[in-house]
């Protein structure tokens, strides 16, 4: 349902999709999207607001599950419980803001709520007369006589994300805030303290038998968002392909990697690709895992081939979620890595390979983003794939003297007639390990 500026309708069911959208290519800043969760027009602390440097409310109401791109075509997704969204909560406003640029500069920027069950398109608001916003409200999920409705804004800022979070309540983490030695002010000379005040008068002790009013309750101390909100992120191109951890304060708690790929309708029935015809069959399997290397040089592969899912708390230190057979979850393949074990790790290599639906990477669409518990979410895309290859090396992370580095990869390989997609990955990478064949 195309909807205009300022129009409204009624959302019938219990959880959405709200998928941001817009056409990449050349000079497009890249988008991202958030929502805000709030009490009388404003936040109730920085946990009401969901981005991509914090994912999923306390509630569990509303998850940021991160972009997608098919073809020109990028989208970026939250998804809302709206049933299990807090009873105080009156609207969720729906954000997006651009990277590198102005919104002037983004093609076809819209935004549709779509049932999460069905898919069914609810609302669809296009946004077609932005100029040199860099922030924009597109709509809003909002309650009204006990049922929710969307309503299409189309407000723009030019302050950024940064602007437009604090116009909400957000307190966020501005490096460039920070006043420089010129304009901090002199210090105060100390000033002698007052006199001690006079005790108060002892009241009389009243009449047996008369009650005595409780005194009121102290008052309550105000809510505290705790650290302010940082904004920051980092993605890895090809001139620019690594970045510390440790210089980004992602050194402790987990490192989380996912994979999110778009299934393109070409992986359906037959295509010429790279002169030679290619069956492609059935739903598109890639699996995510790693290689890892330990400081105390032992070896091994975390990977759903073989049920080797790994462990969070003991060696390897890594943990492999569920296999996603599909592509189907919005969530995509999820691994974990354990940083406050971080003196453990040597290196590791985060690969994909395809299990089934396909012969190679061409055609795919895939992104790659390593989330730190502490420090900037770091994000890349696959390059397109212009060989037969069913193995692609994402990113390798290196411990250097206590230095993690993390380097963009995006490398595809192609293994020799008759070797494995891992073995491609040990001989490519030097890692020297016996391999057996697996399945899952």
């Amino acid at each position: 349902m195309a909807m205009s500026k300022g129009a409204n309708v009624q959302i019938p069911v219990s959880a959405v999709r709200v998928e941001l959208g817009w056409q990449t290519g050349a000079g497009v800043p890249d988008v991202d999207t958030s929502a805000l969760l709030l009490v009388s027009g404003k936040v109730r602390s920085d946990a009401d607001f969901i981005f991509y440097n914090q994912p999923t409310h306390d509630s569990g109401a509303v998850r940021h599950e991160g972009k997608r791109t098919a073809g020109s075509e990028v989208t970026d997704s939250l998804a809302v419980d709206l049933d299990r969204v807090e009873p105080a909560i009156e609207t969720i406003v729906l954000a997006a803001s651009a990277d590198g640029g102005r919104f002037g500069q983004v093609p076809g920027l819209r935004i549709r709520v779509l049932d999460a069950a069905g898919g069914a398109e609810l609302a669809r608001f296009d946004s077609t007369d932005a100029t040199v916003e860099t922030a924009f409200v597109l709509g809003e999920l909002y309650r009204r006589q006990g049922a929710w409705k969307f309503r299409a804004v189309g407000q723009g800022y030019d302050s950024g994300l940064s602007g437009l979070a604090t116009d909400f309540g957000i307190t966020v983490d501005d490096p460039e805030a920070e006043p420089s030695p010129a304009s901090v002010p002199a210090p105060v000379p100390p000033v002698a303290p007052p006199p001690p005040a006079a005790a108060p008068p002892v009241a009389p002790p009243p009449p047996a038998g008369a009650s005595v009013p409780l005194p009121p309750p102290p008052a309550a101390a105000p809510a505290t968002s705790g650290a302010p909100v940082r904004l920051t992120k980092v993605t890895l191109t090809k001139e620019a392909p690594t970045v510390s951890l440790t210089k980004q304060g992602g050194t402790a708690g987990v490192l989380r990697v996912n994979l999110n790929w778009e299934v393109r309708k070409q992986f359906k029935g037959w295509q010429q690709k790279l002169g030679k015809v290619m069956a492609l069959h059935g739903d598109l399997d890639l699996d995510l895992g790693a290689l890892f290397e330990l400081a105390d040089g032992s070896k091994g592969v975390v990977q759903a081939l073989g049920n080797s899912f790994g462990s969070l708390h003991q060696p390897p230190f890594i943990h492999l979620d569920a296999d996603d057979r599909t592509g189907a979850r919005a969530s995509g393949e999820n691994l974990t890595v354990n940083l406050d074990f971080k003196d453990a790790f040597r290196r590791i290599l985060v690969f994909v390979s395809v299990y089934e639906g396909a012969r190679s990477f061409a055609n795919l669409s895939a992104t790659v983003t390593l989330t730190p518990q502490h420090g900037a979410p770091i994000e890349f895309s696959l390059d397109e794939c212009t060989v037969p290859s069913p193995v692609c090396a994402l990113a390798l992370i290196t411990n250097d003297g206590g230095d993690l580095v993390v380097q963009r990869e995006a490398r595809y390989l192609v293994p020799d007639r008759g070797v494995s997609p891992q073995r491609t990955l040990d001989h490519a990478y030097g890692w020297g390990m016996n391999w057996t064949p697996g399945r899952k």
